[in-house]
């Protein structure tokens, strides 16, 4: 189905979207799902379920929809664990639901609270490990596919290369992922001038969750070949493994960990940067969102060529250089090309705005996404007709 010209005909749906989080939580997921509801928001009634961060069920009105943040006891491997779920699946009076998985949790309600409507699932990643927990949530995951009428993946190659996904693939639409390109033109020129001063200049940058298959060991081992400074914006269990790996490399006086940063800050600090990595090693990495950000704000990016969606948003030699997962020398070596190639870094970073405004909009994966209903719909409505 192609969906890239045509706008959607039905505008005035009931939408329920299944998640983990919402924001405050910061996460690809949060923000993709959060654009998505503001924009349906202006046209359809839109619910949003997901976990809140303490036993109490909370109801507020945000963005355009009422948002249910169910009460949660805890966290099985990622995965909240909420009671309550499968009785707001169950009384859910939407005409569409809308799932994102990876979400057991969510497969697991839609299927035991015997709910009929229709079903549309963004299958955002798949479950890379996990085995135990996998043998009991992968039949209802599978169920929960089979009864959907469509599902979104966010690029082609994952589309093609996802086992989860192979019985289904007659019914999958690739939707890309899109941003608000404007959000990174506009930043606070005294900050970027203060982060400049005092991480500058040549300014590396990589922003996500430090974590094992975002590979920011590889980029630290990278950066000793480098005559520069990388910022590592972000937190999260592996810091201190990667502050002893920036030490033990003799990098810790240009490696900086700035922490967690607020979404609303970080197009300061792509502003302020030379270069963007997103160094991941695995297909854990199914898109890598921040790429459109780093893109959107005039860099060049370094990517990995891993076998997911990353390697299809910043493609090499056009909009920055793709190298292979795991090799800091190679790395090492486009981070140095770029820093000493002024010329080289504008050419590509011009093409990267450019490629984000004409493919990755927020406005156009929504449009996207809402022309994939109409298909669910009408597929509904075919299925019941005698």
């Amino acid at each position: 189905m192609s969906t890239q010209k045509r706008l959607s005909v039905n505008k005035s749906y009931k939408i329920t979207h299944l998640g983990k989080y919402y924001p405050p939580h910061m996460g690809g997921i949060e923000i993709h799902l959060r654009d998505l509801v503001r924009y349906q928001a202006q046209s359809c009634s839109v619910e949003v379920i997901v976990a809140n961060d303490d036993v109490r069920t909370a109801r507020e009105r945000i963005d355009g929809a009422e948002l249910i943040r169910l009460g949660c006891l805890g966290s099985i491997k990622s995965m909240p664990v909420c009671p309550a779920l499968p009785w707001f699946v169950n009384r859910s009076e939407a005409d569409l639901i809308h799932m994102h998985m990876p979400n057991p949790a969510a497969a697991f309600a839609y299927i035991v609270s015997r709910c009929r409507i229709p079903l549309v699932i963004t299958h955002h990643s798949d479950t890379v490990g996990r085995a135990t927990i996998r043998r009991l949530s992968d039949p209802f995951v599978q169920e929960a596919m089979r009864r959907a009428s469509r599902i979104i993946v966010t690029s082609r190659c994952y589309a093609d290369t996802s086992s989860e996904l192979k019985l289904h693939r007659d019914k999958v639409d690739v939707v890309p992922y899109g941003i608000n390109p404007s959000r990174f033109s506009n930043v606070e020129s005294e900050t970027v001038r203060s982060i400049r001063s005092r991480y500058g200049p040549r300014i590396v940058v990589a922003v996500g969750r430090l974590v094992p298959f975002k590979g920011f060991d590889v980029l630290i081992r990278a950066m000793q070949k480098v005559r520069g400074n990388l910022l590592v914006v972000g937190d999260g269990p592996q810091r201190r493994y990667l502050e002893e790996i920036a030490s033990d490399c003799r990098e810790s006086g240009r490696v900086f960990f700035t922490g967690t940063v607020d979404n609303s800050q970080i197009a300061d600090y792509l502003s302020a940067a030379d270069v963007f990595v997103i160094p991941s090693v695995s297909r854990a990495e199914s898109f890598g969102i921040v790429q459109l950000e780093a893109m959107a704000s005039g860099l060049p990016v370094i990517n990995t060529d891993i076998d997911s969606g990353v390697r299809e948003v910043s493609i090499d030699g056009q909009t920055g250089i793709t190298v292979a997962p795991g090799d800091a020398s190679a790395m090492s070596e486009a981070i140095r090309l770029l820093l000493d190639r002024p010329d080289l870094r504008q050419q590509f970073g011009k093409a990267a705005k450019a490629r984000v405004k004409a493919e990755y909009s927020a406005e156009l994966m929504c449009m996207r996404t809402m022309n994939v209903y109409d298909e669910a719909m009408k597929a509904s409505v075919s299925s019941h007709t005698p």
